[in-house]
């Protein structure tokens, strides 16, 4: 299904680009003039969002697989009643 040379490289860039991300939101989190209690805020917000974006990502991930085989069935569904349309055409 995908070129497994081509889906690591774009799968150590995504890698890379959260790694810093998460980096610099650190950064601004320690060097922000702000009290404990806001930083902490702050960091729950980031991990809140970490994991909504998580669950969205799996959850539209499973409506693509359940939607492509619900296509294979239905083709292979097609593909039966076609070919048992041929056979009895033919006897």
């Amino acid at each position: 299904m995908f070129n497994n040379s081509n889906n690591s490289i774009y799968l150590v860039f995504n890698a890379f680009g959260v790694f810093f991300a998460y980096a610099m939101l650190a950064g601004s989190i320690y060097y922000a003039p702000v009290d404990f209690s806001t930083k902490g805020y702050w960091a729950m917000g980031i991990g809140l969002l970490t994991l909504a974006l998580v669950n969205v990502v799996k959850l539209r991930l499973d409506d693509q697989i359940t939607g492509d085989r619900i296509n294979k069935l239905e083709a292979a569904k097609a593909e039966k009643i076609l070919e048992d349309y041929v056979t009895e055409k033919e006897d």
